[in-house]
């Protein structure tokens, strides 16, 4: 299993808490730290089963001042999370081709 984190973000800590307590042999990935690349991201988006749209968090500010009302492609929305990593619903858990969002945290327990 991999979780996608960000430290900073509490139900992102939640979602480890979880994968903690399941005692489950997991891959802890730092994605703000440690960037997705274009194909890992789409990669990650073809295991949720949703389009890029949908794995964004749409009220960031970076998201407001730059992308905010315009038209983008599935491509372009993928472009901007891979440049603006803070752009990414956290937690992301992947059990081998299954992925969920982790909000509610609580989802996470349907990958066991």
């Amino acid at each position: 299993m991999k979780i996608y984190h960000n430290p900073r973000c509490s139900k992102s800590r939640e979602g480890l808490g979880i994968l903690q307590t399941a005692k489950v042999d997991f891959e802890i990935i730092e994605y703000i730290k440690n960037p997705l690349s274009f194909e890992d991201l789409k990669e990650v988006l073809g295991k949720l089963g949703i389009p890029a749209i949908d794995l964004v968090r749409k009220n960031e500010a970076v998201w407001k001042e730059k992308f905010k009302g315009k038209t983008l492609s599935e491509e372009e929305v993928i472009e901007a999370m891979v440049a603006y990593p803070k752009l990414i619903e956290r937690p992301i858990v992947i059990k081998d081709n299954s992925a969920v969002i982790g909000r509610p945290p609580e989802k996470i327990k349907s990958l066991f």
